[in-house]
């Protein structure tokens, strides 16, 4: 009704949106009722029932299709970084217009493994522009004279506003942009504060489309929140091209850069990279980084062949058991799960003969390396039986394989390439399905421990 004839004016309707799911309601929430998001419900127009007609634009000739066939395999030509651990990630080089986003925790060595990846391209005479939105230019230095990335074709900025770093961009001309971080660049074009879902959403979607307007790679720093998820609104991997996530602990040197998502090329590849006083350093070859150095066998240890990606790892795993008074034994584990040591417990308890049900355990792995696949279950197990009976396995031993409740070996993938990578480094000896059961496996590696006790051996299993 009309307010000049003593009618009421109607509410305009008002809905509410979830930026992550798009979940909709007609009262504001602080959590997502769908994907149970804190903090990413906000005020969105509400549909004015009213079509428009779309009217078309004409689209020049530099932009018009083109068949599939006419577009040669030289125009998505990779550039190599400079750093192949990093081209392996990214299956080959970085290819142009690309938008590759690079995750992890704080600490980690994000900014100095982009640095290192700056210092590279430069020195191939690509022009590079490195925007931080963290740090000054000076304290940005600093880390390229430590690491020896200085470079007159490596120009720094220190911007937060995103039209400042596109103008950066329109006046260096760079080859290669790196944008640390994402989460703490601000646009006017969005509401508010830096790192926020809107901000983060306008700022990406702006640097991805200046990316592939001018075929100009671009790599871009996020951060994660406190559950590894990276932070901001999950939009964000949807608009790049690939997802890293670096890896590691700040109390070891040792690094993983693994692809997430790979528009251009496969996911299942792992980098390695290791810290330094001086920068970062790729690992080509990390199979001496996770064995010990014991001259003679030690009760108690067993290497095993982990898949990394499609690069494999020979993985050193420890464990010490010793008896207790206490009703309820420890059990301590440090990079291997500890539900699947619980389980494996109670397969040696049942189905071996071992009382460990009395015991203190503890198992590890040696160099820091998270074992996670089922695949090192048996090596777990014959560390668990030989630190129990103090018994040595041989140095030439090396044993894969998944263990089930029934206390059967099963194989995993990639057994071929398993086993080829450990006669490669001189594993004589391979425990795998080969045996079976738990108790056959546990009888091959005493016995080749020490053939002598051979009828000792099958006495006790």
């Amino acid at each position: 009704m009309r307010p000049d004839r003593g009618g009421v004016v109607a509410k305009a309707s008002v809905n509410y949106r979830c930026i992550e799911c798009g979940w909709t309601t007609a009262k504001w929430a602080g959590r997502c009722g769908e994907c149970q998001e804190w903090g990413t419900v906000a005020e969105a127009a509400a549909p004015t029932g009213v079509l428009r007609a779309l009217k078309p634009v004409v689209v020049g000739s530099e932009r018009l299709a083109r068949a599939i066939t006419e577009i040669g395999a030289e125009s998505v030509r990779r550039r190599p970084s400079g750093i192949g651990e990093f081209d392996r990630v990214l299956g080959g080089g970085i290819v142009p217009g690309a938008a590759i986003l690079l995750s992890g925790e704080p600490g980690v060595g994000k900014s100095t493994l982009l640095l290192e990846v700056a210092s590279r391209a430069a020195r191939e005479q690509a022009r590079v522009l490195y925007v931080s939105a963290e740090e000054s230019v000076s304290q940005v230095c600093m880390r390229a004279e430590r690491t020896g990335a200085m470079h007159d074709q490596l120009f720094l900025a220190s911007e937060t506003d995103l039209a400042t770093i596109v103008g950066q961009i329109d006046a260096v001309r760079p080859s290669l942009v790196i944008v640390d971080s994402v989460q703490t660049v601000s646009s006017g074009a969005a509401e508010g504060i830096a790192g926020g879902p809107s901000q983060v959403r306008e700022v990406a979607s702006t640097l991805i489309r200046v990316a592939k307007d001018r075929e100009l790679p671009i790599l871009i720093v996020g951060h994660v929140t406190k559950d590894g998820s990276i932070a901001g609104p999950r939009l964000l991997e949807h608009l790049v091209d690939v997802v890293c996530q670096f890896e590691g602990d700040r109390q070891i040197a040792l690094r993983f850069v693994r692809a997430l998502k790979n528009r251009f090329g496969p996911t299942d590849e792992v980098g390695c990279f290791e810290m330094a006083g001086d920068g970062i350093r790729e690992v080509a070859d990390p199979s001496g980084l996770f064995l010990s150095r014991n001259a003679t066998p030690v009760s108690g240890t067993c290497v095993t062949v982990a898949m990394e990606g499609r690069r494999t790892l020979p993985v050193e795993v420890q464990a010490l058991v010793v008896g207790t008074a206490a009703p309820n034994p420890r059990r301590v584990t440090n990079g291997v799960d500890s539900s699947r040591v619980a389980m494996l417990l109670a397969v040696l308890e049942r189905r071996a003969g071992i009382r460990l049900g009395d015991k203190d355990v503890y198992v590890s792995t040696v160099g820091g390396v998270r074992l996670t696949e089922p695949g090192a279950d048996l090596a777990i197990a014959l560390a668990l039986a030989s630190a129990a009976t103090d018994r040595a396995i041989p140095h030439t031993l090396a044993a894969f394989g998944e263990i089930s409740l029934a206390g059967e070996i099963r194989p995993v993938s990639s057994g071929k390439q398993r086993a080829a990578e450990a006669a490669r480094l001189g594993f004589a000896t391979r425990v795998d399905e080969r045996s079976q059961s738990v108790r056959e496996a546990l009888r091959v590696a005493f016995t080749a421990a020490s053939p002598a006790r051979e009828k000792e051996v099958e006495a006790a299993f």
